[in-house]
């Protein structure tokens, strides 16, 4: 068994990763710097106040201390010329102009300036005496993975095995063409599927690294947990890695130049990267794309990832998104076997 070339084929795949000090920060690196970088720029720090301004006008003093009151704005005077400015800018969400009655101007498609609006209302109505005609009270509460980093991780990790498994072998069985040794591999007993296969266990040893520094930095920094079942999170990664890996495969099995795999591979995965969920919900695209959109496999793949790390589910209520990236492996895998070119 040690001499067979599939197990000489794998340690040959893993030498040639470990060998590069740029490879290992691509994988290991880059994404704790993305998590680390995106979870203190989108942390929780609650909601902002608003700036509003007052137009300098008689009673424009006693407006600004009202505003002023309100724990959500924050209130100065400007001058005309410069209120148009700010509010064009998006430096004022609101523009309060004294007089009877009171004057709001606001960019109505803006969300901070419809809520400026209502804070400013709500603040300046109660100064004039309104009450409540209901009794209401409020019930805070703050539901776990709620937080943008929970969102934000399963997709890093999703984007980090697509991007290692098309990359990562994509450009090794490319750049073996143009310096002549996958003909030299022809030559010998080895087969095909041999050649393949060494490209996917050797990603699956990594594999483990990889998920484990990444959920292990993203608990110790951000208190990121998994919910659901670390097996169940296991054999997701694993499909997950393996599609990818077929992909990859498929877009490197005719290419002969890096210049033409670097174009395929881009094309790819452009439209994952904004499509499929990493950084912000594929939700907010029109109906009319989302069955392409979930359709792609780091779609499903996200959407399982976080099933499991934040709502707790089980592989059985998977079903669905594991067929998908299932199904994109094994058709990625087969066509790559078939017309692949050692030439």
């Amino acid at each position: 068994m040690p001499n067979h070339p599939l197990v000489q084929l794998t340690l040959a795949r893993m030498r040639e990763f470990y060998r590069e000090p740029e490879a290992i920060f691509w994988v290991f690196g880059f994404p704790i710097v993305l998590a680390f970088a995106l979870g203190i720029a989108f942390r929780n720090r609650g909601p902002e106040q608003l700036r509003v301004g007052v137009l300098r006008a008689p009673g424009d003093r006693a407006l600004v201390e009202v505003l002023d009151g309100s724990p959500a704005l924050v209130a100065s005077l400007v001058d005309p010329e410069e209120a148009r400015m700010q509010l064009r800018s998006g430096r004022l969400a609101l523009l309060v102009a004294p007089g009877e009655p009171l004057v709001y101007r606001y960019d109505s498609t803006r969300e901070e300036s419809r809520l400026a609006r209502l804070e400013a209302d709500e603040a300046l109505q109660r100064s004039r005496g309104r009450a409540d005609v209901a009794g209401v009270s409020d019930e805070k509460v703050t539901e776990p993975g709620s937080r943008y980093i929970d969102f934000l991780i399963p997709g890093l990790l999703g984007m980090n095995l697509m991007g290692s498994g098309l990359w990562g072998i994509g450009f090794s069985v490319v750049q073996a063409r143009t310096k002549k040794l996958l003909k030299r591999f022809m030559a010998t007993p080895m087969r095909r599927s041999h050649y393949l296969t060494s490209f996917i266990l050797s990603r699956l040893l990594f594999l483990f690294i990889e998920v484990a520094a990444l959920i292990g930095f993203a608990r110790w920094i951000f208190g990121v947990g998994v919910n659901g079942s670390l097996a169940t999170l296991a054999f997701i990664t694993i499909l997950g890695s393996l599609s990818f890996a077929g992909l990859g495969m498929l877009v490197a099995s005719r290419a002969r130049t890096i210049e033409a795999v670097s174009g395929l591979m881009n094309l790819v995965m452009l439209p994952m990267w904004i499509l499929s969920g990493t950084f912000f919900s594929y939700a907010r695209f029109p109906d009319v794309v989302q069955p392409f959109v979930k359709a792609l496999p780091l779609t499903a793949l996200n959407d399982a990832l976080r099933a499991v790390m934040i709502d707790g589910a089980s592989i059985v209520q998977l079903g669905a998104p594991l067929a998908i990236v299932a199904g994109w492996g094994l058709v990625s895998f087969a066509l790559a076997l078939k017309i692949f070119r050692w030439r």
